[in-house]
């Protein structure tokens, strides 16, 4: 059975690792499963438009799972204003094209929040990478937006309690750009947490992703 990593930079050379490789407008290699997205940290208002075309003829592709990783940051020097706006163009995209959205977000749930329930997205909105207290993650959870743990969960205790209170139907896992760990040591992790054997977990985190990614 397969260890799905819905967000990663890395390539696995594992057969049984079913990898979601998060690409940008400039990548050249489409050739494995993939989603592409214009992140916060790299908007450059002229390269905008140009950008869109790209992901929009990159939607069209069997290889392409998902639109992202996009989405809000207060810390990068980005104009959040401009963030806002090429953030809804991409939710855009990802409803047009019926594709899940792959969200990058730091200290920006609330605005988050507020432009889901603005826009109203019928694609399922997916948070990757949390790492935050159980107060934000129920917050997410109640707006229908689903959390992606990555590698932090290893050591991190605080965000292992967080996943013990979280149903596993509204999870996934992924390495994102740690180059070190395997997404089976994820598995590993999370299934020690919630008390059940790897393979069980297998289970449920395929159905999960059958059911987001209609694959």
């Amino acid at each position: 059975m397969f260890f799905f990593d819905v967000h990663t930079h890395k390539r696995s050379s594992s057969k049984n690792i079913f990898s979601i490789e998060n690409k940008y407008p400039n990548a050249t290699d489409f050739t494995k499963p993939f989603s592409i997205g214009i992140h916060p940290w790299f908007i450059k208002p002229e390269n905008v438009e140009k950008e869109l075309l790209i992901i929009e003829k990159k939607l069209k592709e069997d290889n392409c799972f998902a639109i992202g990783e996009c989405g809000l940051d207060k810390i990068t020097e980005t104009d959040f204003e401009l963030q806002k706006e090429v953030f809804k163009k991409q939710v855009e995209l990802s409803e047009k094209y019926q594709k899940p959205l792959i969200i990058h977000c730091v200290k920006a749930y609330q605005e988050l929040i507020e432009i889901k329930k603005e826009l109203k997205p019928k694609q399922v909105w997916i948070l990757h990478g949390f790492n935050k207290n159980y107060q934000v993650a129920e917050s997410l959870l109640k707006n229908g937006i689903i959390l992606s743990f990555g590698t932090a969960i290893i050591k991190n205790k605080k965000l292992q309690e967080v996943v013990s209170k979280v149903a596993i139907s509204s999870i996934l896992l992924e390495t994102d750009n740690d180059l070190n760990i395997d997404v089976k040591e994820v598995y590993q992790k999370i299934s020690e947490i919630k008390k059940i054997t790897v393979e069980e977990l297998q289970q449920k985190i395929k159905q999960n992703f059958k059911s987001i990614f209609k694959k």
